[in-house]
């Protein structure tokens, strides 16, 4: 009886194993392809595009300019959706006197291919490229922002190209962590092939930082985005919000804002 029982619990957790190395994809990006809504709906004049890749994906992505922009905003969201269901960020960013270039990743909404780590490097790059080579926009006018999966994205991007600033928000130290998080009983660290290290990064991207957490996050632990602050190089700021990690930035309302806010006009643009 014992011997069976610890077969059965043997072969679970080696089922489980082989499902996470062998399927990690699937475990990470929920895209959607359905784009519900655009930014005329919020009002906003923008302009969809198509960029190509390096590796011939074609990336769809919209162009929402500020008349009157303080700076620019690169957004890189999270593992879901697509960028159709990121309209409050979008009004938000606006509103705080930034044009916003938004993309979505491989595989998500209107863009061709599969997600995976490397392209959606390449995916962040080419979104980069085309700010700096298209719009003639220098790089110490472009914020970096990144959202949950998409602060992973964003701190590579930011290792590599020096900006005007990163932010990270809701954001992981890596993958291999929060597959402990999830899966104790697992051996994550050797069974990742998605690796998405941020943690690694910190200390070699010098632009201006600012993490943004909430405590009651029941996604991705607080103390991944306090990690990732311990870590990164000065000058930087951390900044508390409410609520979970798929609200938290509404819920905070001015708090959130008015945060970002301070950041832009007190550290990046003193």
């Amino acid at each position: 009886m014992l011997q069976s029982a610890i077969f059965i619990i043997v072969s679970v957790w080696v089922l489980l194993s082989v499902m996470l190395h062998f399927f990690q994809e699937h475990f990470i990006y929920f895209p959607q392809s359905e784009i519900v809504a655009t930014p005329e709906v919020i009002s906003l004049d923008y302009e969809e595009l198509t960029l190509k890749t390096s590796d011939g994906i074609e990336i769809n992505a919209w162009w929402i300019p500020h008349s009157n922009a303080r700076a620019t905003l690169l957004f890189l969201h999270g593992n879901a959706g697509n960028i159709s269901h990121r309209l409050d960020s979008i009004n938000i960013f606006y509103q705080l006197g930034l044009s916003v270039l938004i993309i979505d990743y491989r595989g998500y909404g209107k863009s061709t291919g599969k997600p995976s780590e490397q392209g959606t490097y390449i995916d962040a790059e080419t979104a980069w490229r085309y700010l700096i080579d298209e719009k003639k926009i220098k790089n110490n006018e472009i914020i970096i922002f990144g959202r949950s999966l998409g602060g992973a994205v964003a701190s590579w991007l930011a290792e590599k190209y020096p900006s005007a600033a990163l932010i990270l928000e809701s954001n992981f130290t890596s993958i291999a962590d929060i597959g402990s998080h999830y899966y104790p009983y697992l051996p994550t660290k050797m069974l990742a092939r998605i690796k998405y290290p941020s943690i690694d990064r910190m200390s070699n991207i010098k632009s201006p930082l600012l993490v943004i957490h909430s405590a009651d996050d029941d996604i991705v632990p607080y103390k991944f985005g306090k990690q990732l602050f311990e870590k990164a190089n000065k000058p930087k700021l951390f900044m508390d919000i409410v609520g979970g990690h798929n609200e938290g930035f509404l819920i905070s309302g001015n708090k959130y804002s008015d945060g970002i806010d301070h950041f832009i006009t007190d550290i990046v643009q003193k």
